[in-house]
């Protein structure tokens, strides 16, 4: 699975964006994509990238194949698609409501299902919350490209972070899964501490006796 820097997510984020919402001018010029990199409508962060930054970015996921130029070669400007997912060059494929998550991960980074379904309308539509829960737990279950975090103290919902980067550890807080093991293992230590000085204790008894 592909592992995508920052500023690689909010390229490739911005390239399915587009081409879900405005099919019309997509692929996209070099800068369409910087003003939709630097868009500060639905972006966190926002960034101010300049066009040495995309450029260097875009040239970076060329190489990998990820994304391309579909310009002709007497084109006045090159435009470029992405490759990263739903196409027949790569084993990623999604279904509309799981690639409007992934990218709304990518440009927003760890969500809750509520957010998600209010923040993927403009590229696809959920009836309800339970539909955008049955698309993370399909997304956790094929690869696992999405992981559920830990719930922050005094919210009610756990948030969910895509896999195709670091997990955001001091914003998102340990994936719950990392929760519940160091739960387990510190209830753990703790039994083991109590049978050591019940041994000790017993030890202590037959050392009197003799």
């Amino acid at each position: 699975m592909e592992k995508l820097s920052a500023l690689e997510q909010r390229v490739v984020g911005c390239l399915i964006e587009k081409q879900v919402s405005t099919p019309d001018v997509y692929p996209l010029t070099l800068n369409s994509l910087i003003n939709a990199c630097n868009q500060k409508s639905n972006r966190d962060p926002v960034m101010s990238l300049s066009e040495g930054d995309v450029q260097s970015v875009l040239n970076n996921l060329v190489a990998r194949r990820l994304v391309n130029n579909v310009a002709g070669f007497n084109a006045r400007a090159a435009k470029y698609q992405h490759r990263f997912c739903n196409t027949e060059f790569g084993e990623l494929h999604f279904n509309d409501g799981e690639l409007a998550i992934i990218c709304e991960l990518l440009l927003r980074g760890p969500q809750t299902p509520g957010e998600l379904r209010s923040r993927c309308a403009r590229l696809h539509q959920f009836g309800d919350v339970s539909e955008v829960d049955a698309c993370l737990h399909s997304l956790m279950e094929k690869g696992p490209y999405v992981v559920k975090l830990a719930r922050l103290p005094g919210k009610r919902e756990a948030r969910y972070a895509h896999l195709f980067g670091d997990v955001p550890v001091a914003d998102a807080g340990a994936p719950a899964a990392a929760v519940s093991a160091a739960e387990n293992s510190a209830a753990r230590i703790q039994e083991l501490e109590a049978e050591v000085e019940r041994l000790k204790a017993r030890i202590k008894e037959l050392e009197a006796q003799l």
